[in-house]
């Protein structure tokens, strides 16, 4: 049995699954749908009206823990943006192909090799979801719905360069501060004015002064923005800035400190309101983690690398849950996002070898 269809994976590649085109995402699931279905899956679709449907394949259930697999099916690219495939020696190309509609393929091939070779799947469901790239903001509640009910969670991210699979993610958070002031003429009644400028320029490096390197911590102001013209006090600003951190104690630190940013007047006159939050906590290694990973390097006879990397993924959902998770199980690749997109052949090979024999050993027990 060949380990993967190239002829397939260009199907779903070619499929515009911009986030924001519904019918492209839900197009994509129904070509997983026919595949999942064959293999015994029952599809559980959740049904959505703004974005793609979400959906659940849910193999029978024996005694024995309990397998989740999850994947996202938009991309970031609009139509007519990306939208080729295309094959050299080495690399495959296109939107998608490693983030990660590669990556469910990936999940896809070894499941076919363990119905192939046994006739059925247990213990073994897959999370399809349409909303990753946007942050989640409909799916997540789905995702941490389910996730108790699973022991592991394998998340089908791309690989890292020398096959690494992700132990640990940095939680982030968007936050908004907006800061109303006076304006009045800054020639004849500058006094009179509460410059919201200046009061959002003393909070940004009040906020900035809030990373710490060392822990992996930053707070970041991306945008600031906010006053009429030159010759007027500034009456309104707003910034918006991001905050990422590895550790739940930094996060509460931050936080703490962020609400006395916001609610200290530096400027007289002037006023802020906060809104935003954290988007995805913190996806932490655990020594159950380590446990999993070296039981699967022993019956595997491998050393699987490790990573954490300080991007998010709808890992961090899972890991919140309470349930053991690890990430970056799809092919490597480069270029995600940008119309460089590339997979590596070979290790398209190698996961699905890696995957199929880990589903071996979870369906009989030893995992």
């Amino acid at each position: 049995m060949n380990t993967i269809d190239y002829n397939e994976l260009q199907k779903i590649i070619e499929i515009n699954s911009w986030t924001g085109n519904k019918e492209g995402v839900d197009q994509t699931g129904t070509l997983f749908a026919s595949w999942m279905e064959a293999l015994g899956m029952k599809c559980i679709r959740h049904e959505r009206v703004h974005v793609g449907d979400h959906l659940h394949f849910v193999s029978p259930k024996k005694e024995g823990k309990k397998l989740l697999l999850l994947g996202h099916m938009d991309t970031v690219f609009p139509p007519e943006t990306f939208e080729l495939f295309r094959e050299e020696e080495a690399w495959i190309y296109g939107p998608g192909v490693c983030d990660m509609k590669g990556g469910n393929h990936v999940a896809l091939q070894a499941l076919r090799m363990i119905h192939h070779r046994h006739g059925e799947i247990c213990n073994i469901d897959l999370l399809l979801v349409s909303d990753e790239e946007t942050g989640s903001d409909d799916s997540k509640a789905l995702s941490a719905e389910l996730a108790p009910s699973y022991d592991y969670c394998m998340v089908f991210e791309a690989a890292g360069s020398k096959g690494e699979i992700v132990t640990g993610r940095k939680g982030a958070g968007t936050f908004f501060i907006e800061i109303t002031g006076k304006a009045a003429h800054a020639g004849n009644h500058y006094s009179d004015g509460a410059d919201a400028n200046l009061e959002a320029a003393i909070k940004l490096q009040k906020l900035v002064t809030l990373t710490d390197l060392e822990k992996q911590t930053t707070v970041n102001v991306g945008k600031i923005e906010g006053g009429l013209g030159a010759n007027t006090i500034s009456p309104e600003a707003k910034l918006v800035f991001e905050l990422r951190y590895t550790d739940k104690g930094e996060r509460d630190r931050v936080l703490e400190a962020i609400d006395q940013i916001v609610h200290t007047s530096y400027v007289t006159g002037t006023s802020a309101t906060l809104s935003g939050g954290i988007q995805r906590d913190v996806m932490q290694p655990s020594e159950a983690q380590a446990d999993w990973i070296a039981r699967i390097n022993t019956l595997c006879d491998t050393t699987l690398p490790t990573e954490q990397r300080g991007g998010v993924s709808d890992a961090n959902f899972i890991a919140a849950a309470g349930t053991i998770v690890t990430d970056g199980w799809g092919a490597f690749g480069d270029g995600d996002h940008t119309v460089y997109e590339r997979a590596s052949k070979q290790s398209f090979d190698e996961r699905i070898a890696l995957v199929t024999e880990i589903f071996e050993h979870h369906i009989a027990g030893r995992l």
